[in-house]
């Protein structure tokens, strides 16, 4: 992964990039079908009135074999005869335009874009309206650096993994540890990235790493050697959840499928994985490509081929559509003339690209001529898309403890003591997948508009292999009315092929915050800095450490939000997106091992399987007001509905273990609504986020301890209070998966956990009014 460059400018108004400001007409020519060109602006794929379909196959129909085969990687080559320039498909737009990938790169007019907070930050906001406002921002600002020639319009983000294991380097690009969560996330942030328009859409998005994939390099093992062994259960209820939703709900452009094996198969070569669950079951309408190089990874690492066009044409055939890296460029020629692979499936292939690259518009001719083909410079790092930053970093700050401290006031805290390796960073707080930030605002510079700062680093780097720098710090510290200690991890701990080996707090790092504390004259707070939990039991448990914050990675704007939030300009409401393990917990677990229910000696994964103690619990979030919930309308029981059908045919196994399976309930009518009052019992206006959690009856062999069913952020003032209505729907909501990855709905007592409050609602089966 490419470096982000840091930009010197701690801010970049629109003016400066008006300076800059160069018309897209002049800067970027059409990809194809230029009205300049009489030679083929009338040929039938460039006209823009006739079915997508239509135009597809027509330029399908114009290629030789060669040149279809160019079209096959990342790197596409031009077809000048037909008018059609190279492209490079790959580009990323994770929490903001990046520059990683060669797609996309920064300078002249677009110095730099917007950078919100990384993913995982910004899911702890549980805000489905600000994940689907980001994605717009971003494809605003995507579009606006395509009509200027620095980008392009197919961005492979997100990444919606599950972060199963606290010690994944890439744990930080994914929404948490949670389905539904990450199925949300997706879902919305697609929306915003796409904004479409009919058929039509504004860039393409692609969920990645499909399936299972969630290991980079641990212990020996890596991503293009593992094979994630996998139950048909937990595919179903995990790790496959947040790639329907980014599908199904979503429509996604594209899916990528990942390095690793599941289950002994390489998932770009596994027709069950994409042609059956993707792109049959699900029904995507796009493209399905490659993690990069992944298709020579299949031949040349995991040796799943005797022969180089044996992958090319295994990948092809299962359903893969574009390759990331020259495998298929290289090989797919000589797997058609060994009749390993007929042109009809690399003509199908190109189907599925040329039918998005004809959805964004590139072969329509001038883009200036369509839809936000007026976007400019002008439009990136605009004041509201930079204010938008810094609101999503506001939202998804935790406030994981706090003994009274907090908020600091500006009149008893006039200086204060701000201390630590991450105390002053910029680059390190857009975490990685980014691009060149707008401007910074580091956490020191935040507190700086707030009270008069003595600031000491106390440790050279996140690192902190030594204690040279303590003593200042502690001197520093005695000499404040408060102290800030910024602490965590960065890129060098954990990030892409970098997973962490344990869970504490690196070097020395642990050492300082206890002497500082010792030696601080007022109340002392831990900022961190991560993507990954952190164990901080030690300071948890320390009276003398009075507050704790997690702030994330939390974007460019993020020392203004970790200003405002210890200060009280900011009621922080944001939620853990995952579990806060002890550190002896890595101890029982290989990251190979895929389960995510606890078995002998194994003690499970994530909050839904995991019983053990915790540092801090998925969910967690304090506020500095408090609330209060109240249940308005509350359905006790509801009707589950069977098809007749099931009868007529004597199939009873429906009911197998007192659970009938989704598919044979009448789903349309299976919903309850419930009304939840909340209620702001303190004296200070707050956003509250209500997670509903279900527990299935007991007796559900291999069900979760409980799951997450519905989540809603509501603000309320001081001394109101605010209804949230909410529709619990059987199929959906209160179903398991059994074990051999079949939906069922149990019947029996389901408990909500709806915040503070538990209530029953009674599942019963009925056959057309007539219960079983």
């Amino acid at each position: 992964m490419a470096k982000p460059i840091l930009f010197p400018l701690l801010f970049i108004t629109t003016t400066v990039f008006l300076g800059f400001f160069i018309s897209s007409a002049e800067s970027r020519p059409p990809f194809a079908c230029d009205p300049r060109n009489g030679l083929t602006r009338s040929l039938k794929f460039c006209r823009a009135n006739l079915p997508i379909h239509v135009r597809a196959r027509d330029l399908i129909g114009r290629l030789t074999l060669a040149e279809k085969i160019r079209l096959l990687v990342n790197n596409a080559a031009a077809v000048p005869r037909l008018g059609i320039q190279g492209y490079e498909w790959w580009s990323e737009a994770l929490h903001g335009v990046s520059n990683v990938g060669p797609g996309t790169k920064f300078g002249g007019a677009f110095p730099g874009a917007t950078s919100f907070p990384q993913v995982i930050t910004t899911a702890a906001s549980f805000n489905e309206s600000l994940w689907e406002q980001i994605g717009r921002v971003v494809s605003d600002e995507a579009r606006a650096m395509y009509n200027g020639g620095m980008a392009g319009l197919t961005y492979w983000s997100p990444n919606v993994n599950i972060f199963r294991d606290p010690r994944w380097g890439r744990g930080q690009e994914t929404p948490g540890e949670d389905p539904v969560l990450a199925g949300k996330y997706a879902a919305n942030y697609v929306r915003g990235l796409q904004s479409p328009t009919g058929i039509r859409l504004k860039v393409a998005a692609c969920c990645k790493h499909y399936t299972a994939y969630d290991l980079d390099n641990w212990n020996g093992v890596d991503r293009y050697h593992f094979n994630a062994r996998v139950s048909k259960q937990d595919l179903a209820d995990t790790y496959d959840v947040p790639f329907k939703s980014c599908v199904v709900e979503g429509k996604v452009a594209s899916v990528m499928c990942s390095y690793n094996q599941v289950n002994g198969k390489p998932t770009c070569a596994d027709p069950d994985l994409l042609k059956g669950t993707i792109r049959g079951q699900w029904g995507l309408s796009g493209y399905i490509v490659s993690d990069c190089d992944s298709v020579g990874v299949m031949y040349d690492t995991q040796h799943f081929t005797a022969t180089p066009e044996e992958s090319a044409a295994a990948a092809i055939k299962a359903g893969l559509d574009l390759d990331c890296g020259p495998f298929l460029a290289i090989h797919t020629d000589l797997a058609v003339r060994r009749g390993l692979l007929a042109e009809a499936d690399v003509d199908l292939a190109l189907a599925n690209t040329i039918t998005i690259q004809m959805r964004i518009g590139m072969f329509d001719g001038e883009p200036s001529a369509q839809p936000y083909g007026n976007l400019g410079p002008r439009d990136v790092c605009t004041p509201a898309h930079q204010q938008l930053a810094l609101e999503a970093a506001r939202q998804g700050i935790v406030l994981l403890k706090n003994s009274g401290s907090l908020p600091l006031s500006t009149a008893r805290h006039r200086t204060v003591a701000v201390i630590g390796p991450n105390s002053d960073v910029t680059v390190t707080m857009i975490g990685n997948y980014a691009g060149v930030a707008c401007g910074y605002t580091s956490p020191l510079q935040g507190i700086s508009r707030y009270a008069r700062t003595i600031h000491q680093a106390g440790c050279s780097n996140v690192a902190c292999d030594t204690n040279n720098l303590f003593g200042a710090a502690e001197v520093a510290a005695h000499e404040a009315d408060a102290t800030v200690l910024v602490m965590g991890l960065d890129q060098s701990i954990e990030a892409e092929f970098r997973d962490r080996v344990g869970l504490l707090l690196p070097g020395r790092q642990q050492e300082l915050v206890s002497r500082v504390a010792r030696a601080s004259r007022g109340p002392t707070v831990l900022v961190l800095m991560s993507g990954g939990p952190i164990d901080v039991s030690f300071a948890k448990n320390d009276p003398r450490v009075s507050a704790i914050i997690w702030a994330g990675y939390p974007g460019q704007a993020g020392g203004t939000a970790i200003a405002d939030v210890l200060f009280g300009t900011t009621n922080p409401g944001g939620k853990l997106p995952m579990t806060w393990y002890p550190q002896d917990y890595v101890a029982k677990v290989p990251m190979t091992n895929m389960g995510m229910r606890p078995s002998r000696g194994y003690p499970g994964r994530t909050y839904r399987f995991y019983k053990g103690p915790a540092v801090f619990p998925f969910g967690h979030g304090l506020s500095y007001t408090s609330f209060k919930h109240s249940l308005a309308l509350a359905p006790t029981d509801l009707s589950v509905l069977l098809d007749t059908n099931l009868f007529a045919t004597k199939n009873y196994s429906t009911l197998s273990s007192n659970a009938i399976r989704v598919k044979h309930a009448k789903c349309d009518s299976l919903s309850s609504l419930f009304h939840i009052d909340v209620e702001n019992t303190g004296n200070m206006d707050g956003t509250h986020t209500l997670l509903v959690f279900s527990t299935p009856p007991t007796g559900q062999k291999w069900s979760p301890n409980k799951q997450l069913i519905s989540f809603h952020r509501v603000h309320v003032v001081a001394g109101s209070k605010q209804r949230i209505k909410i529709n619990i729907h059987a199929c959906k909501h209160l179903s398991i998966v059994d074990e051999f990855g079949i939906q069922r709905i149990p019947m029996g007592s389901h408990s909500l956990h709806i915040g503070d409050l538990k209530h029953s609602i009674s599942l019963q089966a009925n056959l057309e009014g007539i219960k079983v």
